[in-house]
């Protein structure tokens, strides 16, 4: 009798892979509808803005902002102290070289003046009646020469005498030794004379180089101090455009002090600051140009200020060629300075989305121009109008350049 085998309830072995296949596609299914909605979003296409990825010449250049500035600015200080009697000239005249500006007063100066005048006239009256005294010694010494010999030419006669006599044994040995040491005396004492003369002049001669080099430095004095009034003018060193004048009537101003400015208007230059980012970049002799009463203007940086303030640096640039008519100083021109040559780059127009990306990432447009998906770029250089990027984009690639702040942490876009 043949026994009936019931048929085993349950999940089978073989029907394992079937049923895990299902799973799969049911939790695959169940990620595309809801497990993916936060990187999904939907936006509007209208308000965006979309760009299309170029290849080209890439023009590496910055537009900043300069100023224009007299080519020298000359400080104007006051030579001489004093108190401000007068304010010449007011400020934004036109100046020329030496034209009186400001005057001073210094009452202690004529003081001063009045003081090395009498000085000097003490001075030349001492040196006169030294003049006097050593001529008057000179006479004195010349007439004590004439005596001396005068004295030693009579005992010269009677040693002479003497000795004729001592020799015939008309007279004592002691009479013709005494003659003989006066006349022996004599000539001795107009020798000191003599010598005395010769000391005296040197000394009269060093004495008065002395005084008379006393008395040159003491006019010369008397002049500087003159001067020094004259200095209480205060004059244009150059010709120009006077500037702030810092000082008013009746005010001290001590010598040496600053109170204005003269812009030498014969040219001008242009004061520009620029980010810090580019201080590796801009050197000396770079080539620059604006526009200007529809014309182009070129430009060359001069000088290049190292120190940098606020995340900024100062730059001169100063003309090549024509400037601008009626320019003026205080004008403000948009300048573009070339901070290398022209280069083929792959190219993105400048956008908002740079602040929200760093320009580390970008939504690029599906060929079906349905959605967009965030895409990782590395951007190198930038001009006014373009990002130059390095990595990350091909030509005719579509990209959205608009601000993202709307997209939070979406990882595609549907349109």
């Amino acid at each position: 009798m043949d026994i009936i085998i019931e048929k085993k309830k349950g999940l089978r072995k073989k029907h394992i892979p079937y049923v895990a296949g299902v799973s799969i596609l049911i939790i695959l299914i169940l990620w595309l509808m809801f497990g993916n909605n936060q990187s999904r979003l939907s936006v509007e296409q209208d308000k965006l803005i979309v760009e299309v990825v170029s290849q080209g010449e890439f023009n590496d250049y910055i537009r900043i902002n300069g100023q224009v500035e007299p080519i020298n600015i000359i400080q104007l200080s006051a030579i001489e102290g004093g108190m401000v009697e007068q304010k010449v000239v007011d400020e934004g005249s036109t100046v020329h070289q030496g034209e009186v500006i400001v005057r001073l007063k210094n009452p202690m100066l004529n003081l001063n003046i009045l003081d090395s005048e009498a000085q000097l006239a003490e001075k030349q009256n001492f040196l006169r009646n030294t003049q006097v005294l050593m001529e008057q010694e000179k006479l004195n010494l010349k007439r004590e020469k004439l005596q001396l010999d005068l004295d030693v030419e009579r005992k010269e006669r009677k040693y002479l005498q003497y000795q004729q006599l001592n020799t015939e044994k008309l007279t004592s040995r002691e009479e013709y030794l005494q003659a003989k040491e006066d006349y022996e005396f004599a000539i001795n004492s107009r020798k000191l004379v003599i010598e005395r003369q010769k000391q005296d002049s040197i000394y009269r001669g060093i004495q008065i180089k002395q005084m008379e080099e006393s008395l040159r430095n003491m006019r010369e004095n008397l002049m500087l101090v003159r001067q020094r009034i004259d200095n209480l003018n205060v004059k244009a060193p150059v010709n120009g455009q006077l500037g702030l004048l810092e000082v008013e009537i009746g005010q001290s101003v001590t010598a040496g002090s600053r109170i204005g400015q003269i812009s030498v208007l014969s040219d001008y230059k242009i004061e520009a600051v620029i980010d810090e980012h580019y201080i590796d970049k801009v050197k000396a002799g770079l080539n620059a140009t604006f526009e200007r009463q529809d014309k182009n203007f070129a430009l060359k940086v001069r000088k290049v200020y190292p120190e940098v303030r606020d995340k900024q640096f100062k730059t001169d640039f100063v003309f090549e060629g024509e400037r601008p008519v009626n320019i003026r100083a205080g004008q403000t021109y948009y300048i573009n300075l070339q901070l290398g040559q022209p280069s083929k780059a792959i190219m993105i127009p400048r956008g908002s989305f740079y602040q929200n990306t760093g320009g580390q990432w970008i939504f690029v447009v599906s060929k079906d121009g349905k959605t967009a998906t965030r895409r990782n770029i590395i951007i190198g250089r930038q001009n006014p109008l373009y990002y130059e990027v390095t990595e990350g984009l091909q030509p005719n690639e579509k990209v959205i350049t608009s601000s993202y702040d709307t997209f939070g942490d979406s990882q595609v876009l549907v349109f």
